[in-house]
């Protein structure tokens, strides 16, 4: 049975990197397809023929190499009982993918013990894939899919020390409201410099570049975040829930530079 001394951080995150080559060549052949097939879960969310077919290739690949871990995803729900759980989001940003709109992903995710230790983001449509794994650095190729070949870079957030200097991502409005939590959203919004709705895991990546300071929204699931928490931590932010909680396991998410969290955590409590 697979364990954590058989394989290294940085053979994890090979892997991980190549599940998400894998997955790029399904979402590219599926993205504007005019054959596209959508169908309703019974959550009333999207799903797209494009992401079963990931998610199916994904677990199927797994299988084969690392046959011993865990996975949770969104499609297919949770197979295996192990301390390492790879968690995947075969399309992060379904509603755009379905629209033709290019903010979308393919997130893959390596938890040991609960703790998101290997993450990768994936987005051909941007031409961009973020990934990270703990104590490793957080990266960024700005020209994926470019036949002039990568361009990695070592990411970092911003030195942004002030709310009211902060540039923040709030995801949707309604999500807030059904939350409960508009109220304390308009009073951030009032404390800072700049409010967008970037979307989706987008936000995320923006702010492990340094672009932005403040990323939060809820209604969220293990899958939409688990990619994302060792790529901003690695880039020196900090993440957690609205409420504060460590790690993707809350329903929530408030990624910061670090400087601006408690600041965050107290506007929004």
């Amino acid at each position: 049975m697979a364990s954590d001394h058989l394989y290294s951080l940085q053979s994890d995150l090979r892997l991980a990197r190549d599940l998400a080559d894998m997955a790029d060549e399904i979402t590219r052949s599926r993205f504007r397809a005019v054959d596209l097939v959508v169908s309703t879960k019974p959550d009333t969310t999207h799903v797209t023929d494009a992401d079963q077919a990931v998610e199916r290739a994904i677990r199927g690949a797994l299988a084969d190499s690392r046959p011993g871990d865990a996975i949770l995803g969104e499609e297919y729900g949770t197979q295996g009982d192990a301390r390492r759980q790879w968690i995947i989001d075969p399309i992060d940003g379904t509603a755009n993918f379905l629209r033709g709109v290019p903010v979308w992903g393919t997130l893959v995710a390596l938890a040991v013990d609960r703790v998101p230790v290997v993450g990768v983001v994936s987005s051909p449509a941007l031409g961009k894939r973020w990934w990270a794994a703990k104590g490793l650095g957080a990266y960024v190729d700005d020209a994926l899919g470019s036949p002039t070949g990568r361009h990695e870079r070592r990411i970092s957030v911003s030195g942004v020390r002030d709310l009211a200097d902060a540039s923040i991502s709030y995801g949707s409005m309604q999500q807030w409201d059904e939350a409960g939590r508009l109220d304390a959203l308009i009073g951030l919004a009032r404390k800072v410099w700049r409010t967008r709705a970037y979307g989706d895991m987008w936000s995320y990546m923006l702010l492990a570049e340094g672009l932005l300071d403040v990323a939060s929204e809820y209604d969220l699931k293990p899958y939409d975040m688990a990619a994302l928490v060792p790529i901003v931590e690695e880039a020196g932010g900090r993440f957690t829930s609205v409420d504060g909680h460590e790690g993707p396991w809350h329903g929530s998410a408030l990624a910061t530079n670090g400087l601006l969290h408690d600041a965050v955590l107290r506007a929004l409590s």
